[in-house]
């Protein structure tokens, strides 16, 4: 029975828009809890994983009697159309592709949530457990055990038809299938993303210290150390270098899914404007896409430092602005970074006259390093 019942599932993912579709065992992830292990140890987590390790490896800690599980994959594009240019006097920003569209989470659970339903509608007594992104689980070993692709030496999941440009989910499932078949690694010698890392987080291929990852850097709330402001550049949520210099990914990511096409004001924004946003203009204009999570802050923060990376000296006004009123000092701290990039006497003046009255240790010492 769960053979043809494979097969109609492979056939109604189609349907609704899967664009791959795997199935795996329920087994223990034993490899994965040794590594997850030492990527601990080294400190080299993010922090947003799940801390259990036991749960992020054993899929019956989270379905009991799970027998299988079913990844999907979905694609994203990788090329903007008629993208804005953002020239001297009015920088601009960028979201990387994976928050372009709306958020994939939605998405994916709206994948996950109709599949689900067909599988209860075929067999009743069926007990599922979805996640996207998430949930406890690796959505990359999930994915690489249902034969979805290979992980990359850029961490990510590289499938044959649409490279690395793929959102992962998967369904634990208490109904047994046949596993297909890992796929084999297709990188070879290539070290390009290794090689490419704008901050050297790809320690070696498939090992990463996210402390050091842009795309987390981007979404952590504290300050970004210094040595990395520069190379952040222009980005406001996440980093694409490791995919864009992949071999394999050349010519993939097309335009597949119409939840996932972008609004290229929307992904490559004016960045003088996000520095007066209410939390309100904030989610109503970026509020559906992925790169919204963390709230507004992580956003203009990394908004100051991109007009620091400019050096921009149209944005002095409102970073001085910034410097002088700005309730959180998280991002007094960086307008000091970025008006001592820009420097001006203006600037430099304002540095001054707001040493004397900071009161915050750390936008104090973003102050003197400015001012230095």
């Amino acid at each position: 029975m769960n053979e043809e019942l494979k097969e109609e599932i492979i056939n109604f993912s189609k349907s609704i828009g899967i664009d791959r579709i795997g199935f795996a065992s329920a087994d223990l992830f034993l490899t994965l809890k040794e590594r997850l292990k030492t990527q601990q140890q080294l400190g080299y987590d993010s922090g947003f994983e799940e801390p259990d390790i036991d749960k992020r490896t054993n899929p019956e800690l989270l379905l009991p009697y799970a027998k299988s599980i079913i990844s999907i994959a979905l694609s994203y594009p990788s090329k903007l159309k008629n993208p804005p240019k953002g020239v001297k006097g009015n920088r601009r920003g960028l979201f990387c592709r994976a928050s372009w569209g709306e958020d994939y989470h939605t998405v994916l659970n709206d994948r996950l949530e109709r599949l689900q339903a067909f599988i209860k509608e075929r067999v009743p007594e069926a007990k599922t457990a979805s996640m996207v992104d998430t949930g406890a689980l690796s959505d990359r070993a999930v994915a690489e055990r249902a034969g979805i692709g290979w992980t990359g030496k850029n961490c990510m999941v590289i499938t044959h038809e649409y490279g690395s440009y793929v959102y992962l989910g998967e369904m634990i499932t208490t109904l047994a299938f046949e596993p297909d078949t890992p796929v084999e690694d297709g990188c070879g010698t290539c070290n390009k993303c290794v090689d490419s890392c704008p901050t050297g987080a790809l320690i070696q291929g498939g090992q990463l210290d996210s402390q050091k990852c842009i795309a987390f850097l981007t979404q952590k709330k504290d300050m970004i150390p210094k040595r990395y402001r520069k190379k952040i550049g222009n980005r406001l949520y996440g980093c694409d270098t490791c995919q864009v210099v992949c071999p394999i990914n050349k010519g993939k990511g097309d335009h597949y899914q119409p939840e996932f096409e972008p609004e290229p004001e929307k992904v490559k924004p004016e960045l003088l404007p996000l520095l007066s946003m209410s939390n309100r203009e904030f989610k109503e204009t970026y509020g559906m896409m992925a790169g919204s999570w963390r709230g507004k802050k992580p956003i203009q923060r990394n908004a100051v430092i991109a007009l620091g990376h400019f050096k921009e000296e149209a944005a002095s006004p409102k970073l001085r602005d910034l410097l002088q009123n700005d309730p959180r000092p998280v991002i007094r701290g960086t307008a000091a970074w970025s008006l001592g990039e820009i420097s001006g006497s203006e600037n430099l003046e304002a540095l001054r006259l707001a040493a004397l009255h900071e009161d915050d240790d750390e936008v104090q010492k973003e102050i003197e390093e400015a001012l230095q």
